[in-house]
């Protein structure tokens, strides 16, 4: 049995206006009718495969999290005192775990088109946590994309492979190399570990952090079926990512190669290119009219929208908020006043 740990939290700044702190972009159905968080909890909902999720997620998200998770029996929530980071949030789950559960760990807010896929990469990678291996999905990369850390596959560990190293994100021309390569996957940020091996790696690599947290669980308080972590010693802790903390420096990093239809719906650009488009590329929600337009994303809560002779466009109308930008710009969205302060 599989146990699903979804991590949910950020704000998802990059795509204001629509993603907002107080409904940030896990709880905002932007690709099909649901949620991203609610896209996430089914493809965790095989019995034959998963246990009960657990979400892990801060007190300004409880309210969604909880409606959007209604409709699955026994899902756990670990409520986060603060952000700490990927580390400290997945350890909160081991340490809640059984020492010989293997859990699945996945963000609350990606879009995964192959569900099969998925579920056959998530059997995979669990044979090898069972193992004590600290995998990785290896996201199979569709073009040579910067915003994205990179894992080099190594020798064969029988349904995957050892990773030979991880990569920052590259420049154009080494991602360019990296696709021609063939070796190298994207780091989608999903993983598979054992519970008692990852609180293991932790003690060995962070072993402050791995005593504050265990400090955190043992001094918590469940009501019902939340469960608070003990503030003060949380706050002790000094996040850190996964990536960082464990994967970068354990000597049991294992891969599974994957191709899912994967997005990490990073910014406008992103759900361009996982939404379904017209003939032209152009993909249209609200009221709208396009005339010699390619490349182009709308997006209205109301008001209509009319664009002649645009390519690689986004315009996004929310409320009385409006984003005008290129499809080049868009990683820069987070760094308007209006995203940082909403």
């Amino acid at each position: 049995m599989i146990y699903p740990v979804i991590l949910c939290g950020g704000s998802g700044t990059r795509l204001w206006p629509r993603s907002r702190k107080t409904l940030p972009k896990p709880f905002l159905p932007l690709v099909g009718e649901q949620t991203l968080f609610e896209q996430t909890l089914a493809r965790c909902a095989d019995p034959a495969l998963f246990a009960a999720p657990i979400v892990v997620t801060g007190a300004a998200h409880l309210e969604h999290v909880e409606a959007q998770s209604a409709g699955h029996a026994g899902t756990a929530i670990i409520v986060e005192p603060e952000a700490k980071n990927t580390a400290p949030a997945i350890a909160l789950a081991a340490m809640r775990l059984p020492a010989d559960a293997v859990m699945l760990v996945c963000p609350s807010d990606h879009y995964i088109a192959d569900v099969a896929a998925f579920r056959k990469a998530a059997v995979t990678a669990a044979e090898l946590a069972a193992k004590d291996f600290m995998v990785s999905f290896g996201i199979t990369p569709t073009a040579p994309e910067t915003g994205f850390g990179y894992i080099k596959r190594g020798e064969a560990l029988g349904p995957g492979f050892a990773v030979e190293r991880f990569v920052e994100k590259p420049d154009l021309a080494r991602a360019v190399q990296f696709l021609a390569d063939g070796s190298y996957s994207w780091n989608g940020g999903i993983f598979a570990f054992r519970a008692g091996a990852l609180v293991a790696e932790l003690q060995a690599h962070r072993p402050a952090m791995a005593k504050s947290v265990a400090e955190a669980v043992e001094r918590g308080t469940q009501e019902d079926h939340l469960f608070h972590p003990d503030g003060d010693a949380f706050a002790a802790i000094k996040g850190d990512s996964i990536d960082y903390a464990v994967m970068e420096n354990t000597s049991s990093a294992a891969m599974v190669p994957v191709a899912m239809g994967w997005s990490d719906i990073g910014n406008w650009h992103a759900l361009r290119d996982a939404r379904e488009a017209d003939v032209s590329g152009n993909n249209v929600r609200g009221n709208a009219e396009l005339v010699d337009c390619s490349g182009v994303l709308v997006e209205s809560d109301g008001p209509r929208v009319s664009a002649i002779g645009l390519s690689d466009i986004a315009i996004v109308v929310d409320g009385d908020e409006v984003l005008v930008t290129s499809m080049l710009g868009t990683q820069k969205v987070g760094k308007l006043g209006g995203a940082s302060n909403q």
